[in-house]
């Protein structure tokens, strides 16, 4: 394992480097806030971190999961949360900020990434989370029936979500795993023609009775690559209130859903185990 540091603020802060199983694991000081960290992975930028302000998401697809963390239940209601995918750990510590005594399982299957987070970005110790070091879908395989308010997908492997996570079936386990009520967000990432945003929701609807797409109008129209984030469930969602907040962020999102995301699909099919294919790599511009 290799493991380096570089002062980048004098004594009080220095980045990390270290080989983990997805790549080289780098976290980066933020210049602008004393306690703030960017991990990158193979040096794409992963996550962000304000170990002095946990409720701080600086990342644009994280602010947007952030919306759908504070509209799932009531303001500081306690929920039961599944992350599929952990790097930093961010959108759990939002979670443990701003709704205590919620209960939080992360399914994160780098384990070194885990040690090196934890190591050097620690968790609040009243924070209810517990990292399961395993493929994502093994770990929802885990969960008890109907035990999660929230299950968040945000998985990337070599900046691509892999296969297995994207179909029909693995939808089938989330559902399994999701309460009453319960609602599934998912990040995405595609760019021009979008295949694999349209599949990824005519997936979601094939199992969902509710849906809603979050991104960045440039990227639903197909010109340019970037993230969206899908929000599933089988009751009406606060369209009105996410749309208000989406469209109030440093970077404007839009929101998509009934008739006008139905059309947006373009007749894209469900994605099954035997179809499904990790989602496209990013161009290399995209880090850069």
């Amino acid at each position: 394992m290799a493991k380096s540091r570089k002062s980048r603020r004098g004594a009080t802060a220095a980045s990390v480097a270290e080989t983990v199983d997805g790549g080289l694991a780098e976290l980066i000081p933020d210049p602008d806030r004393a306690r703030a960290w960017t991990l990158l992975l193979d040096r794409a930028p992963q996550s962000h971190v304000d170990l002095d302000d946990p409720a701080f998401l600086s990342f644009e697809y994280q602010r947007r999961l952030g919306h759908v963390i504070d509209l799932v239940a009531p303001p500081g209601r306690p929920v039961r949360a599944v992350h599929l995918g952990g790097g930093a750990l961010t959108l759990a510590r939002y979670v443990a900020a701003t709704r205590p005594r919620s209960t939080q399982q992360v399914v994160e299957r780098d384990a070194p990434l885990v040690e090196l987070v934890r190591r050097e970005l620690p968790l609040d110790r009243n924070a209810r989370i517990r990292v399961r070091s395993t493929d994502a879908r093994e770990g929802l395989a885990k969960v008890p029936d109907g035990w999660a308010d929230l299950v968040v997908a945000d998985v990337f492997s070599g900046a691509r979500t892999p296969a297995h996570l994207t179909s029909t079936e693995f939808l089938d386990e989330v559902r399994r795993a999701l309460a009453p009520g319960g609602w599934y967000a998912a990040n995405l990432a595609d760019g021009p023609p979008l295949t694999h945003l349209r599949g990824q929701i005519a997936t979601a609807a094939a199992r969902f009775a509710e849906l809603a797409l979050v991104a960045d109008p440039t990227v639903l129209r197909g010109r340019r690559f970037g993230n969206a984030v899908l929000v599933a469930a089988d009751q009406p969602l606060p369209i009105p209130e996410l749309t208000r907040r989406a469209a109030s962020d440093p970077h404007p999102g839009r929101v998509e859903h009934g008739r006008a995301l139905r059309d947006f699909t373009g007749g894209a099919t469900p994605v099954t185990d035997a179809s499904a294919v990790d989602s496209p790599a990013p161009p290399a511009s995209v880090f850069t």
